[in-house]
């Protein structure tokens, strides 16, 4: 298996590439990564440097790995942080080739725009293509609650309002999509949640909610759904190991008192979760 991931990148901790290609290549899945951005740190610290990669300089990469002739082997396409919307197009017209090279191949869009209590920390226009181009250029997407509220037009404080605003999305074109992180009104105190979504049904599972904020979680967590399921798990499966494993990144984290996601001290859970939270059917 090998995936195409287009995202960020970072010198210290884990977000984007940083945190995506890790997990995969322990699922045993080859990463073929692209940077967006190469910053020292991830934005959350306030603080950072290094530049955003010029959409030319990424379409040059891109351009490159096709004249290697292997995009017939490209499995999937992963995308996450853009920082400028001009790549946003470099990165469709990537997925374009792939599928042409590969009819079968997916593309998993995680529509990193903002976060609850934080709203958009993206440039200008990056929402409105995320919603209008990339999401339903898509065959899977991994907003969190915040992305998914946007991307319907309506909020999602219940269970009912979750699967509703999940259809919506789909209605624009993905036929599968993953809340990474709900908090509703009508859950259990202490739990987080995540909701996946299909045109066959949906499936929720809940671990305890860690008195922790990170960056990265998310992007981790969309990579592992895609290994899961090109590794040829089902939706419930392939929702019930990555919840399970990020919650021992997390709890890993936790124990440690830091402000990076500890994916390598914690790489075995990534591999085989040491407890199974399972998922239940919602429709």
């Amino acid at each position: 298996m090998n995936i195409l991931s287009i995202q960020s990148s970072v010198a210290y901790g884990h977000v984007g590439n940083s945190a995506a290609v890790f997990p995969l290549q322990r699922l045993g899945i080859e990463v073929w990564p692209v940077n967006t951005v190469h910053f020292s740190n991830h934005t959350g610290y306030g603080e950072w440097r290094g530049p955003v990669l010029a959409a030319g300089d990424v379409e040059e990469v891109l351009r490159g790995i096709g004249e290697r002739g292997v995009l017939g082997a490209c499995d999937a396409v992963l995308s996450g942080y853009m920082g400028d919307v001009s790549l946003g197009e470099v990165i469709l017209g990537a997925v374009g080739r792939v599928r042409e090279a590969n009819p079968r191949a997916l593309f998993c869009c995680d529509p990193v725009m903002g976060d609850e209590g934080r709203g958009f920390f993206v440039r200008p226009g990056i929402p409105e293509f995320m919603r209008e181009r990339a999401v339903p250029a898509a065959d899977v997407v991994t907003p969190n609650q915040f992305e998914l509220e946007y991307l319907a037009g309506a909020a999602a404080r219940t269970l009912g309002d979750a699967l509703a605003a999940a259809e919506a999305v789909m209605g624009l074109g993905p036929g599968t999509v993953l809340v990474t992180s709900l908090r509703r009104r009508d859950a259990g105190e202490g739990r987080i949640e995540m909701l996946a979504a299909t045109r066959e049904g949906a499936w929720l599972v809940g671990t305890p909610l860690l008195p922790l904020e990170v960056n990265g979680a998310g992007d981790a967590t969309a990579a592992l759904f895609l290994g899961h399921l090109l590794l040829g798990r089902g939706v419930e499966e392939a929702l019930s190991l990555t919840a399970s494993s990020v919650h021992a990144v997390l709890e890993k984290t936790f124990r440690r008192g830091t402000r990076e996601i500890q994916l390598v001290a914690a790489q075995e859970s990534l591999v085989s979760p040491p407890v199974r939270f399972p998922a239940r059917r919602v429709s």
